[in-house]
């Protein structure tokens, strides 16, 4: 497996590849792998002639009071997992933004709920790294795991709407042994806090399986079993739209965001 930390050896590299035609995979991710991520590395691999992952902890989409400087970070870990992988190049960049980068991508309406409400800035800090990412690399597919549900949405929108040449593959959210949704945060956790964070999935689940149940009542259900210091959000949103609904009248899904001290967890679910 190669490293590159240049962006502009990246642009080189994914040029040649393209003239040889062929097949790029990207799987961009922000390093502090788990087996989610490893997931998506496996899922992939078969599609592609050269599997590309990033590791880049994107500054655009933490806000001001947000965790970047502790974000967990183990570079030699992460190379090892996707050496085992069967990564082909995996892409450090030190500096991946030029120093008068002036654009800025914004997807209207489909951010303005739920994360996009609580974290202003976040999706467009996400939708612009992603397109660069995109440039950069010229992948012909990438992937983006189901668990940050919003985020795949987000940047389905934004692929179709700028008719951008690269298919988004979703990929299955991943729970470790207890149930928990797997995430690089999961760290932060104490003990006592992991064991209350395990109400989120459990009564995600109890929704999912009360389909005699309205929308209404479900609701009423998870919150009585999620235990948390916050909930930041339930909602039954329509899968596309990720508006709320009222009745099931198509795909739906389940969000939520739980808050145990200062950590966020995210999980969702699919209801038919």
């Amino acid at each position: 497996m190669e490293i590159l930390q240049s962006t502009e050896e990246m642009i080189a590299r994914s040029r040649a590849w393209k003239a040889e035609g062929r097949r790029i995979g990207l799987v961009p991710t922000m390093g502090y792998l788990h087996r989610g991520h490893r997931s998506l590395m496996a899922l992939l691999r078969p599609q592609v002639d050269v599997l590309v992952t990033s590791l880049y902890v994107n500054p655009l989409q933490f806000g001001p009071k947000e965790d970047f400087s502790r974000y967990p970070r183990d570079p030699e870990g992460d190379a090892r997992a996707c050496e085992a992988e069967g990564v082909d190049l995996l892409f450090m960049p030190m500096t991946f933004f030029p120093a008068n980068f002036r654009t800025q991508v914004a997807v209207s309406g489909i951010t303005s709920r739920w994360e996009g409400a609580l974290r202003p800035g976040h999706f467009e800090g996400v939708a612009t790294v992603v397109a660069r990412f995109f440039g950069v690399t010229q992948a012909d597919v990438a992937i983006f795991g189901e668990k940050d549900y919003q985020q795949l949405a987000v940047l389905r929108a934004m692929v179709r709407d700028l008719a951008m040449k690269v298919e988004i593959v979703p990929g299955p959210l991943v729970r470790d042994d207890d149930g928990l949704a797997l995430s690089s945060r999961n760290v932060y956790l104490t003990t006592e806090q992991r064991k209350r964070a395990l109400t989120l999935h459990q009564a995600l689940f109890a929704m999912q399986a009360a389909k005699e149940k309205s929308v209404e009542e479900r609701l009423a259900l998870g919150r009585r079993m999620i235990d948390c210091d916050q909930l930041d959000y339930l909602a039954v949103v329509d899968a596309d739209s990720l508006e709320p609904v009222e009745q099931l009248q198509g795909p739906a899904r389940v969000l939520v965001v739980g808050r145990y001290g200062a950590t966020r967890l995210l999980d969702n679910v699919e209801l038919q």
